[in-house]
């Protein structure tokens, strides 16, 4: 397969020169967001709003920048995402709109409105086929997201607890899964708790959404017959008392997750914008956000998925862990053993390179890039 091209900034700017901004529009349209025919067409730009309390998130400047040039192109531009299967603040349509509200997403600063893509309660999906799927036959699709004529993905690139980190790939496919579609993504896999690390804090019971937790004489345990396997507790828990006893539980989210973004992708055009920069260690859907893992990389853009988180992933691998982060820690403590790459090291229980690979094999796109400087 001939290789993607990828195009790259950095987040350096001048006195007086282009603000971030202007450098973003730049960047997509010498990566060729221009070739699209947006005319009267409806476009939705896919996105993270943050959840409730959490800072590292996208600012809603960066889409408007992106909503700016479907303007430019006469499209009809909108934000997007679908509601979440755990409790917060984006659980169903009226919270998620006031989340998105408060973190900045207004018509005035984001330059187009929000539609939440699976409706109310998180039920207005549609099963999309899956060609060539292997895990996933039907994706449960938000129906808004699959009614717009055109998908431009606006990532922000950082670690993930469960999938090893969040690109473009899993703004996709995850993110477009309704919550049936995203249940059906996390069902691999079930955590077990330490009794002897458990501290009894409750925090993981305040991110279960399915009554998969029970506390019990000042400890935490594991309901099976309700438990979904979505890594919320794996992520709330500062104590490292949970890790998921399926071995290959996060290399089967990225397969699944693979097949829900050639779902969403397939038979329209596509455009993808990763900005790498604020890389927490976990998901933004957390109410929280720890400190960055690695340094600002800089903003990519590019008509491939695979290629564009490939490429972030390895310009990620050339940077030098933040000291006191996450990351850093965990390579310091007794007994680390190297998985061989930051996003990993961060999160043990993960892998990445699965989603890529099946991704590249089921025909989104391809690993081998050429990065193109601006």
């Amino acid at each position: 397969m001939e290789k993607s091209k990828v195009y790259w900034c950095d987040f350096h700017t001048t006195s007086g020169g282009d603000p971030l901004t202007v450098k973003l529009k730049k960047l997509i349209k010498r990566a060729g967001i221009d070739q699209i025919d947006m005319n009267g067409k409806f476009v939705a730009i896919k996105m993270h709003f943050g959840e409730k309390g959490n800072l590292a998130f996208l600012r809603p400047n960066y889409a408007h920048a992106v909503a700016d040039i479907v303007y430019e192109k006469g499209g009809k531009p909108f934000l997007t995402d679908c509601n979440t299967m755990y409790p917060g603040s984006r659980k169903n349509a009226i919270e998620h709109l006031y989340c998105a509200w408060e973190n900045g997403f207004s018509p005035l600063a984001a330059g187009c409105p929000v539609i939440i893509g699976d409706g109310l309660k998180g039920t207005d999906d549609i099963d999309v086929p899956v060609k060539g799927g292997e895990y996933v036959k039907s994706a449960k699709i938000g129906r808004a997201i699959m009614d717009a004529d055109i998908f431009i993905s606006l990532n922000h690139f950082k670690g993930h607890e469960m999938a090893g980190f969040g690109g473009a790939c899993k703004n996709i496919g995850m993110g477009c899964g309704s919550r049936a579609g995203k249940t059906e993504q996390h069902s691999s896999g079930k955590p077990a708790i330490s009794q002897e690390k458990c501290r009894g804090c409750k925090r993981c019971l305040r991110e279960c959404a399915n009554g998969g937790l029970e506390f019990d004489n000042g400890k935490m345990y594991v309901n099976y017959d309700n438990c979904v396997g979505c890594g919320r507790c794996l992520g709330a828990c500062n104590f490292d008392a949970i890790e998921f006893v399926q071995d290959n539980a996060s290399k089967m989210l990225n397969l699944r997750m693979a097949e829900y973004t050639k779902a969403v992708l397939d038979g329209r055009p596509h455009f993808h914008i990763s900005l790498v920069q604020d890389i927490s260690p976990n998901c933004d859907c957390h109410g929280e956000n720890d400190v960055p893992i690695l340094p600002d990389v800089g903003m990519f853009a590019s008509f491939d998925p695979i290629a564009i988180d490939q490429a972030c992933a390895d310009a990620c691998m050339k940077e030098s862990p933040i000291p006191g982060s996450q990351l850093d820690r965990h390579i310091h403590e007794p007994g680390f053993r190297d998985a061989g790459d930051h996003f990993s090291n961060s999160a043990p229980e993960t892998e990445w390179k699965s989603l890529l690979e099946h991704g590249e094999k089921i025909g989104i796109g391809t690993r081998s890039y050429e990065l193109i400087e601006m």
